[in-house]
């Protein structure tokens, strides 16, 4: 018998409609395959002819391959207290923050570890494959160590970002006194967190960021102290900006500077930063942020659920020509309600183009598609890594289903029906060359009990384990 001279790959994806690869020459190619072996794409090609044997294939007929999107903005363990809240609905950015920090003063380990679970396999559901999340809640103990055990066990690329508050409602700040950290205890962690966890080798699973959470829980010296541990260790750092009109006032009031003009007196005017939202920059901001090449996380669900931020609409048109890295981010589950980034894609699109009242200048569907995967992966920090299909790249890929009802009649361009029609969850979410999603449903064991633990929590946190519905 003759042997198969072939290279054995671990996973083979093919048989894909179109690979929509979004590397350098942003080459789509139909009828496409993706080989990956040790968590790193080995071949892409056409056809069937040069497609090498695999220990696990992968049929995407009927599919668009794109790479996995990137997540560049959550808080995970929110899914607790979606805004279902019916008692949050009329509130203001400050008085909603206010009403929920002391639900989530209730987190325990065991709550943000399901949190977690559930939260990441959500995102995969939804197409994402790397995520960042800031954990800013850190009454207890080891809180990020149960968000990168459930990460782990699952198989997401995880960045998560050491989030910190200092600045109570005592010395001028919002959270109030339980929910703050003495700056010693803070940065005593977030070295801790580094030094256990954090991997800058090409290809990591898990890399630790810095977090300062706002400008109106944080000091001023502690977001230059974490500047200082950022650059030490050469990671990312992590901030909300300009999210809201208060925040601007607090900032002209407590500083006298805008937020983003604070970013710079704090030390945080570089390249390893990225800042959340940026609903509120002026046009002299755009060019700055490009200019220090600071990144942002845009999160347009959360600017459409939580009322537009006083009819505010996002620049990004704006940021994305001035040079500004831009990526997705989910947000919160009690701001977004929900974690797709497929979701997040579409919704950008049609804020951009309800922006600038045009359909092609406001954002085309392949723009979207590249801030998805490609923007993420700059804002990261892991440009040719993650966010693209080519040769050494992470084996990170969404096969996305684009034969049902949803997409009949969908024919002529696959890439800009992929937003344009659906709804979509992903068919198979491959993360390093595994499948964390296939055939539409989550690989990993116990999904029902993670489910019922989940709802256990949800209810004991928001207090209405005596309500049945």
């Amino acid at each position: 018998m003759s042997r198969d001279p072939r290279p054995i790959a671990d996973l083979v994806v093919r048989n894909a409609d179109l690979v929509a690869t979004m590397d350098d020459r942003r080459r789509e190619i139909p009828d496409g395959w993706i080989a990956i072996t040790a968590g790193l794409i080995t071949g892409i090609g056409t056809g069937s002819a040069d497609v090498p044997a695999a220990e696990q294939v992968i049929d995407a007929h009927g599919c668009l391959v794109t790479p996995g999107f990137v997540n560049t903005h959550h808080h995970i363990f929110q899914n607790l207290t979606r805004t279902a809240l019916p008692a949050l609905a009329a509130q203001d950015f400050f008085s909603w923050l206010r009403a929920l920090i002391p639900l989530w003063l209730q987190l325990d380990e065991e709550a943000v570890y399901v949190s977690a679970w559930i939260g990441l396999a959500e995102l995969a559901c939804g197409g994402t494959t790397t995520t960042s999340d800031m954990m800013y809640m850190h009454h207890r103990p080891k809180m990020i160590d149960a968000e990168i055990r459930a990460a782990i066990e699952l198989g997401m690329r995880f960045h998560p970002t050491r989030g910190a508050m200092n600045l109570s409602e005592k010395d001028g700040g919002l959270p109030p006194e339980a929910a703050v950290q003495d700056d010693d205890d803070i940065l005593a962690d977030a070295q801790r967190l580094v030094e256990t966890y954090h991997d800058p080798s090409p290809g990591a699973m898990l890399r630790i960021a810095m977090g300062p959470c706002t400008l109106f829980t944080a000091s001023a010296e502690l977001y230059t102290k974490m500047a200082v541990l950022a650059e030490k260790y050469d990671i990312g750092i992590h901030s909300h900006l300009a999210e809201s009109p208060l925040e601007v006032q607090f900032c002209m009031t407590r500083y006298g500077r805008h937020p983003i003009d604070q970013l710079k007196h704090v030390g945080l005017a570089t390249a390893r930063t990225w800042g959340a939202h940026v609903f509120h920059p002026r046009s002299e901001d755009i060019a700055k942020l490009a200019d220090w090449g600071v990144g942002v996380a845009h999160c347009p669900s959360t600017l459409a659920m939580m009322g537009g931020r006083n009819g505010v609409i996002t620049p990004i048109r704006e940021m994305r020509d001035a040079g500004v890295k831009v990526g997705l981010g989910c947000d919160g589950s009690a701001s977004s309600d929900g974690a797709s980034l497929w979701l997040e894609a579409r919704t950008m699109i049609g804020l951009a183009r309800l922006r600038h009242h045009q359909r092609i200048v406001g954002m085309p569907a392949r723009e979207a598609l590249e801030i998805a995967t490609r923007g993420g992966a700059a804002v990261l920090g892991r440009q040719g890594e993650i966010g693209e299909l080519s040769i050494g790249a992470a084996g990170d890929l969404v096969a996305w289903p684009m034969d049902g009802i949803e997409y009949s009649g969908a024919v002529a361009d696959p890439v800009t029906a992929l937003f344009h029609s659906g709804p979509n969850k992903a068919r198979h979410t491959v993360v390093a060359g595994r499948a964390l999603v296939q055939d539409g449903q989550l690989t990993a064991p116990g999904v029902p009990d993670m489910l019922a633990r989940h709802r256990s929590l949800a209810r004991k946190i928001q207090g209405i384990d005596g309500i049945v519905w």
